[in-house]
């Protein structure tokens, strides 16, 4: 019996360095957006900075491992057998649920997964305890800790709000004081900010923090307990906190000229890196960890794993700082290689920039309602406030200074706002650490980030919606975090109670299973970012030469998909191939993204081009735009063959078979060709071209008049030859708009020639 439950702890430790690796990947946007954002130093740097911050705060986090013991049920109500299932169905569970989000680059939350699979295994041994002992429902409060875990998530669900709100004014009192333009001010006050900043992170880092460490029972020489010296001089080291900071980083900024607002930002990387750590690791070992110490109990203990009631769980126990350390350095490693790590970072740092763009969410009912509720706010606040005052706030949020600098550097956001979001977050963490409430740092980070994104004015009238869209969908994916973690985590407690060693080990090779998929998932999700990427790398103005070869480079791609798309399109109505058109409609969907963030990033490239350059922009517009109608033709002929095949419908004629087939040849050669004239930039083929066009046209005109008479001569099946009518009418929209492209290219080309000599004698 021992054996049995050996392997269950080995399974608890394994699954807990998956856990680590999955949740890391999804916290390190905790502590990595502000600084990378704002590029307060070298990439390098930052994870440097950010891992010493993870390992130190791995050492505070000894005073959190009770709420994975006792903070959501009552362990003296369970077996050994039963909380062993327990944690087991936790940690599987938690697993999936982590990284699904990362693989999607959503940021969701460790702590509010770890709290809800808790309470659902908790609630399926339970109510199994209950039925089987003839119990009832009420009987159910003596299992569940329910004052702890109602104060656990009311304290993590009003983070959100104070998250947001302090935030919001913080930013927003710093801005005035300090406006985008902050050199001049910051010469004289910018000491004492960053005194203060710092000096408030070591308060509740610190002083507060020290409180959960493993080593605040340490004695000094004088007999004094550390943890209590440092408490005793709490008022002094804030002082000489102050007024040290406050001096050396005057000295660094008159004497060196060093911009002590990197400092800041670092400064407050280490920090949250730490926080996090403190906070966070009892969701990823404080469970396995509690597995361990009932594994222990049990070896000491001479009764049987039925009858073992897990009271040892309710004493305080102090983890082995090995086993903090070890975490901590998986932690680490798992920061500098984890790729998914930078997908959940992108999302918060796209909803956060400063500057318009493409956007990632789409604007939903909610998002309008809010963003209409709050321009009638601002209005109405201009009929009370005096304009000159409003003229005063204007200037402090005039961001000409800022969006130069943004240009040279491509930050997402100024090192003000970073500090401000590091500080902030940091302490509110500390705050909850230092009460042993498990705040979501996510939570608190990303409305941090949030807040001070709409003080600052980041949420501008072009951008709002959006951004407040991409709020509510992270948002709402924490809701239906908790509630999936309550559902499949009891779920697997059920499976795992009655199936025993058989469920366990299927479980075991689905999650690695699972993991694996979502790998594939995730890569092929970067490798489709991976152009656009380049594009919106705002380091370099554009030239001519720059201009058209982005320009050719988004022909030939997207050619390339309209020619292999059509052809399967067709391909799948001949066949009544479901699984076919189904692909075929997905990659039409990623088309038409590409081609419309092509068309959203219009504003980033005119804004790069070189002056010399600027007026072969609209060629650029022309085929931008006919790129998009090129793929909206593909939608609309793709879309309604899923449809007809998809209800069943019946099959074309053979005649219609025939002219569909003879129709996709001659406009996949016709495509083909026209790839071939723009790679190669040799435009004296195009009246060949225009010949073939000329054809097909005719060919679509002859079958529309061919299939009129047919439905007067036959009874044809009616949702066929519609069908067929759009298949003709909207590949002859193709041809028109992929000539139109052509010669759109062709006059770039041929402006180019004229403009820049340089360029066709290159060629």
């Amino acid at each position: 019996m021992e054996k049995y439950y050996l392997i269950f702890v080995v399974i608890l430790f394994a699954l807990a360095i998956s856990d680590l690796i999955v949740g890391v990947s999804n916290d390190a946007v905790n502590f990595l957006n502000s600084s990378i954002g704002s590029k307060a130093a070298p990439f390098r740097v930052i994870m440097i900075v950010a891992a010493l911050g993870i390992l130190v705060g791995a050492t505070f986090s000894t005073g959190m491992m009770e709420v994975a013991r006792k903070g959501i049920f009552h362990p003296d109500q369970f077996y050994f057998s039963e909380i062993m299932v327990l944690f087991l169905a936790v940690m599987m569970t938690d697993i999936i649920l982590l990284d699904v989000f990362n693989t999607y680059g959503l940021p969701t939350s460790t702590t509010v997964s770890i709290v809800f699979e808790l309470l659902g295994a908790a609630l399926a041994i339970s109510i199994i305890k209950i039925v089987s002992s003839g119990g009832d429902a009420g009987s159910l409060a003596d299992y569940i800790n329910t004052s702890k875990a109602l104060a656990i998530i009311f304290g993590i669900l009003i983070s959100i709000v104070f998250a947001f709100s302090i935030g919001a004014v913080i930013q927003y009192l710093t801005r005035i004081i300090f406006s985008f333009n902050y050199t001049k001010s910051f010469k004289f006050l910018g000491a004492i900010w960053g005194g203060f900043a710092i000096t408030a992170i070591t308060y509740f880092i610190l002083i507060k923090g020290i409180k959960g460490s493993s080593f605040a029972t340490f004695e000094m020489a004088n007999g004094e307990i550390l943890k209590d010296w440092i408490l005793h001089k709490s008022f002094a080291i804030l002082g000489l906190s102050l007024l040290g900071w406050t001096i050396i980083l005057q000295i660094l900024m008159s004497l060196f000229r060093v911009n002590i607002l990197k400092i800041i930002v670092l400064v407050g990387t280490f920090a949250l890196a730490m926080a996090f750590a403190g906070n966070d690791l009892v969701n990823f070992i404080g469970v396995p960890l509690a597995g361990f110490e009932s594994f222990k109990t049990f070896l000491a203990s001479s009764n049987e794993p039925g009858e073992l009631v897990m009271s040892a769980l309710k004493e305080p126990v102090q983890t082995p700082i090995i086993f903090l350390l070890i975490a901590g350095l998986v932690m680490v490693g798992t920061l500098w290689t984890s790729k998914k790590a930078r997908s959940v970072t992108a999302t918060e740092l796209n909803l956060a920039r400063q500057d318009e763009g493409a956007e990632r969410f789409e604007s939903t009912f909610l998002a309008r309602a809010f963003v209409r509720q709050f321009i009638s706010i601002g209005n109405g606040i201009r009929y009370v406030v005096p304009q000159r005052g409003i003229n005063w706030v204007n200037s402090r949020f005039d961001r000409d200074s800022y969006d130069q600098m943004k240009q040279e550097k491509g930050v997402s956001f100024d090192l003000i706002r970073a500090s401000v979001n590091l500080v902030v977050a940091s302490i509110l963490i500390a705050i909850g650490t230092s009460f042993k409430l498990p705040l979501s740092t996510t939570y608190v980070t990303f409305m941090v980030a949030m807040g001070t994104s709409l003080a600052d004015r980041a949420w501008g009238r072009e951008s709002a919606v959006y951004r407040i869209s991409g709020v509510i969908t992270v948002v709402t994916g924490w809701f239906f975090t908790a509630l999936i973690a309550v559902t499949v985590s009891a779920i697997i407690a059920f499976l795992i109670y009655f199936g025993g060693m058989v469920v366990i080990v299927i479980l075991v090779l689905l999650i690695v299973f699972f993991i694996y998929r979502t790998q594939i998932i995730h890569k092929s999700r970067e490798s489709n970012k991976q152009t656009k990427d380049e594009i919106q790398n705002v380091s370099e103005p554009l030239g001519l030469r720059n201009i058209s070869a982005s320009s050719k480079s988004n022909i030939l791609s997207v050619l390339e998909k309209v020619i292999r798309n059509y052809n399967k399109a067709i391909e799948s109505i001949v066949e009544e191939n479901r699984k076919k058109i189904k692909n075929v409609n997905k990659e039409i969907i990623n088309l038409n993204k590409e081609t419309k963030e092509l068309k959203d990033n219009l504003h980033l490239t005119i804004h790069r081009m070189e002056e010399g350059s600027i007026e072969g922009g609209h060629y650029y517009v022309q085929v931008l735009d006919y790129l998009r109608e090129t793929a909206h033709c593909c939608t609309f002929i793709a879309s309604p063959i899923f449809k007809h095949i998809d209800n069943n419908h019946p099959p074309f004629t053979k005649d219609q078979v025939e002219s569909v087939l003879s129709l996709k040849e001659d406009i996949t050669r016709l495509l083909y060709n026209i790839s071939e004239v723009i790679k190669t930039d040799n435009y004296s083929t195009i009246e060949e071209i225009l010949e073939l066009q000329a054809d097909i046209l005719e060919t679509t005109k002859t079958g529309r008049k061919k299939l009129i008479k047919s439905l007067k001569k036959e009874a044809l099946s009616t949702k066929g030859s519609m069908l067929y009518l759009e298949i003709l009418n909207e590949s002859k929209n193709l041809v028109l708009y992929v000539i139109n492209l052509l010669k759109s290219q062709r006059d770039f080309v041929q402006f180019q020639n004229e403009n820049d000599p340089g360029y066709s004698s290159d060629h």
